[in-house]
């Protein structure tokens, strides 16, 4: 850019009226490869971050989070590091696996990865992937925990079809319709990791902090079983049956999720029982996993998590209507109705029958569309067999209207295919 126009842009004219006020102009005028940059330059204007950031000031003491999980003891680098070198000084004298792996013949274990996966660092992911989906968020407010137990969660379909419950996966609410099998080490220190002595106690909860209607914030409570000795889950105080999940149709996915404590001692939570006569009152079944854990935080202690989605399916229609005994909630989107400007006499340049359309029923229109397909399907031989080559027949004396609709009739465009 010569310096005269960048005059010009700058609003500094022809002549230069004064030394000031010419070097006034100038410092006011930011140019970037050739063009005029309006407003602060990118070193001085706050980005969208920066603005919401100082709008919304916190007070970091006050949203830091805090851990209330057990804490894991572990062994000194240098000790891992030696236990690494060994088993790998171990593999590597081993001629046997070199045999093996040289004739293709290598077969790995995968039960053994994925339990050496649990143990290094499974449940640290396992905590990373509950924040993304918000567990901690929706359940304990600014806390967490890191899983030091880890749970191992089924639905059994048949005798041979098994779901599992892993990372949030998506189990429809017919393969959940009865209390899944859950398994763990009753007699796992998860401070230490190793076998302890003695007798130990569990409780566990299966809450979904989606299925409220009444109350968003409060949990809708699936399963309670306390008093667990030693992992031992048919051996437990059921305080609250198994409820299946039941999201209703249209609302999207619900997470049903598994917390499992460590009780200091055996505990009375006979205030929390359910009666046999309000399994299905959703509104007794009413939960706070944040105001139980603080009601009891000095005798429980997290120590296990699983979770998994589930979202609507055939099967709940029945269930609404025989076990819930109410009516099937429904959620649909409330589209704004369109614009539409007068009605003219004589619209120009648009086609003649969706310029009508526009002005009637829309459910009236649907069903002329429906019946006339129909009158074009037999109702042994099925529709009426495409023509092979719809663009060479020919169409004379109709408007130029009709024309269209008939062209977008043989090729299956247009309004046509939404039926």
């Amino acid at each position: 850019m010569s310096f005269s126009n960048l005059l010009m842009k700058s609003g500094v004219n022809g002549g230069l009226r004064g030394t000031s006020t010419a070097a006034l102009g100038l410092l006011h005028v930011s140019t970037r490869q050739g063009h005029t940059l309006r407003g602060k330059p990118p070193g001085v204007a706050r980005t969208l971050e920066q603005r919401l950031r100082d709008e919304n000031v916190t007070d970091p003491e006050i949203v830091a989070r805090v851990n209330i999980g057990f804490p894991q003891l572990k062994s000194s680098r240098s000790a891992q590091l030696k236990i690494r070198l060994e088993h790998l000084k171990a593999q590597r004298a081993s001629k046997e696996l070199e045999k093996l792996a040289r004739s293709n013949k290598l077969v790995i274990d995968l039960d053994k990865v994925q339990d050496a996966y649990v143990k290094s660092t499974g449940q640290h992911d396992l905590r990373l992937m509950a924040d993304h989906y918000g567990i901690f968020e929706h359940l304990f407010g600014s806390a967490y925990f890191v899983p030091r137990v880890p749970l191992s969660i089924r639905y059994e379909l048949d005798a041979n079809t098994f779901y599992p419950v892993y990372n949030g996966n998506v189990i429809k609410p017919s393969e959940a319709s009865k209390a899944p099998i859950i398994s763990f080490d009753g007699q796992l220190d998860p401070i230490t990791g190793k076998s302890a002595e003695g007798d130990s106690y569990w409780t566990l909860l299966v809450t979904n902090p989606d299925a409220h209607y009444t109350n968003p914030a409060a949990e809708c409570l699936h399963w309670f079983i306390s008093n667990i000795p030693n992992g031992k889950i048919g051996e437990g105080e059921v305080l609250a049956e198994y409820l299946p999940p039941f999201p209703p149709r249209g609302f999207g996915y619900q997470r049903m999720v598994f917390v499992l404590y460590k009780q200091v001692s055996r505990l009375d939570l006979g205030k929390h029982k359910l009666d046999a006569k309000d399994h299905t009152n959703l509104e007794k079944r009413s939960f706070s996993t944040l105001e139980f854990y603080r009601q009891h935080q000095d005798e429980l202690t997290p120590a296990g998590l699983a979770f998994y989605q589930s979202n609507w399916d055939e099967s709940l229609t029945k269930f609404y209507h025989n076990v819930l005994q109410i009516k099937e909630p429904v959620y649909e989107y409330d589209f704004p109705k369109p614009y539409l400007a007068d009605q003219k006499f004589f619209p120009l340049k648009q086609p003649f029958n969706l310029y009508m359309d526009k002005h009637r029923d829309i459910k009236q229109v649907n069903k002329e569309y429906l019946e006339r397909k129909l009158a074009q399907t037999h109702p042994f031989d099925g529709p009426e067999p495409p023509l092979r080559f719809p663009m060479a027949h020919p169409i004379k004396d109709v408007p130029s209207w009709l024309a269209t609709e008939i062209r977008k009739r043989r090729l299956g465009t247009g309004r046509v295919q939404d039926y």
